[in-house]
């Protein structure tokens, strides 16, 4: 098993610039946005469902609304990291604030059962994600040694590197004479999200049990941007060496920057059918089926760099930059709930089954690339159950609602440790100033650990401790 596991690090050690199975990751794991009900109840909301946000857990919930919904929501997300590097600890944080729902619900007259319709906007899930870090690596290795090894023509640029020919005067490869023992420091802001405007409907199709489904028109954008430092802060490669023999300004090596911005615009479509049984007054139960979602994404990735010498810098004149489009299909997901009520307390639970092996690139890459990439995430990933609990309970006479919730999600990695599955624990109240009016507020903290290469296997890696708090609040009012 350890073996396993180290294999599995080794493997998820890649560049930013290589689209992979982090990039089908990326779109696939669940985010948390929802409304502030649901979250304040750990989002175990498949068997109850029944507001705008219903949508994204079974929208065959929504034929339980009976009278005409709007809700609208405000998240605000504070995302911090504290990162260890050569045993220097680091800490980081960052947030945003924006609105993640405005929706409709419309209930239909009908002479018995219900008719049900939804319009609206969600923002399902945010990027947001900083990291920095700085450290002494005292090893014989270097970004530049390893774009050196690739034949990267960046360090050829900068004058890091220079052309070593065969006897007949043909060129072999770069070499350079730099040989590690650098300080390292870097920054990692991630930013963006995902959302979608949807419509759904749900009708009761005999007494108690409501069938619904969703349509999910999807767009979101991500930057992922990378600013990298190697420094000579002991003065090994000082003035009597020269990096390139044949250049003198060459002598007297200070620093070597890098920064990489990798962007996304992303669009897609996704589709949803849900089942939801009302057994009595005390038992909900509730299932859906999220179908795959293909998203289309344009991507531009650009590099950037600079070297300092003693009495000359060199930079990337223009920067590069490429530019493509790909297709990726994530799995089904399936859904499974049950919420009993009982007095003013309702417990509720969700099971949801995501088979990541299922995830593809599935057009704009070479047929091979396509084909090694996938195999790749058969290889390397597992089928989870992500796991949701929440508990709400209502004070009698006073229009006071009290929340609380579990979140548990497995790594997608077959064999990795617990301390890599995402947990969070949420908190909510709500407050209903009226019949019509109602003031819904959520706070969810997650936890979980992670690590990072900045070039190689295991030779300039992060070790980050990543924890996230999101304040989430909604208005729904009722015509």
């Amino acid at each position: 098993m350890k073996k396993l596991i180290v294999l599995i690090l080794v493997l998820a050690s890649v560049a930013i610039n290589a689209q992979n199975y982090n990039d089908a990751l990326r779109l696939t794991e669940h985010g948390i946005l929802s409304s502030a009900r649901a979250l304040g109840m750990g989002n175990a909301y498949t068997a109850l469902s029944n507001d705008f946000s219903g949508i994204a857990f079974n929208p065959a919930g929504l034929g339980l609304v009976k009278k005409l919904q709007l809700d609208a929501s405000l998240n605000y997300n504070n995302q911090s990291t504290s990162t260890e590097f050569f045993n220097n600890k680091t800490d980081y944080s960052n947030g945003n604030t924006g609105f993640n729902q405005f929706g409709f619900v419309f209930p239909f007259p009908t002479y018995q059962g219900s008719l049900v319709f939804a319009l609206g906007y969600n923002r399902y899930k945010d990027f947001n994600r900083v990291m920095k870090y700085d450290g002494y690596n005292n090893g014989n290795n270097s970004m530049i040694q390893d774009m050196v090894l690739y034949n990267d023509d960046i360090a050829y640029d900068l004058g890091l590197s220079y052309p070593i020919y065969n006897n007949d005067g043909s060129y072999n490869s770069d070499e350079t004479r730099i040989n590690g023992r650098l300080n390292q420091d870097g920054t990692i802001l991630q930013e963006g999200d995902i959302s979608a405007w949807s419509f759904a409907g749900a009708i009761e199709v005999q007494k108690n049990l409501f069938v619904g489904g969703s349509l999910n028109i999807i767009s979101g954008e991500y930057t992922k941007n990378r600013e990298y430092n190697e420094i000579d802060t002991k003065g090994i490669y000082g003035n009597d060496l020269a990096l390139d023999p044949d250049d003198e300004f060459t002598r007297g090596f200070d620093s070597f920057y890098y920064n990489d911005i990798l962007t996304w615009d992303l669009s897609g479509y996704d589709a949803q059918i849900g089942i939801l049984y009302k057994a009595n007054d005390l038992l909900n139960i509730g299932a859906s089926i999220k179908f795959p979602r293909t998203y289309t994404i344009k991507e531009v990735f650009r590099e950037d760099a600079e070297s300092f010498f003693t009495n000359a810098n060199y930079y990337l004149d223009p920067p590069y930059e490429t530019a493509l489009q790909y297709d990726i299909t994530t799995p089904y997901e399936f859904y499974l709930g049950a919420a009993i009520h009982y007095k003013d307390l309702t417990i509720s639970g969700d099971a949801k089954i995501i088979d990541y092996t299922q995830m593809e690139f599935t057009d704009g890459l070479g047929e091979r690339d396509m084909k090694d990439k996938n195999l790749d995430m058969k290889d390397l990933l597992t089928s989870v159950t992500n796991f949701n609990l929440g508990l709400e309970y209502e004070i009698p006479y006073t229009g006071i609602a009290l929340r609380g919730g579990f979140m548990y999600y497995p790594s997608a990695f077959k064999g990795d440790q617990s301390d890599f599955d995402k947990k969070y624990f949420t908190a909510g109240i709500g407050i209903a100033t009226d019949k019509n009016l109602s003031l819904n507020i959520a706070y969810a903290h997650g936890w979980w650990s992670d690590f990072g290469d900045n070039y190689g296997t295991n030779v300039s890696r992060t070790f980050q401790d990543v924890s996230v708090n999101n304040l989430l609040m909604t208005v729904s009012f009722k015509f």
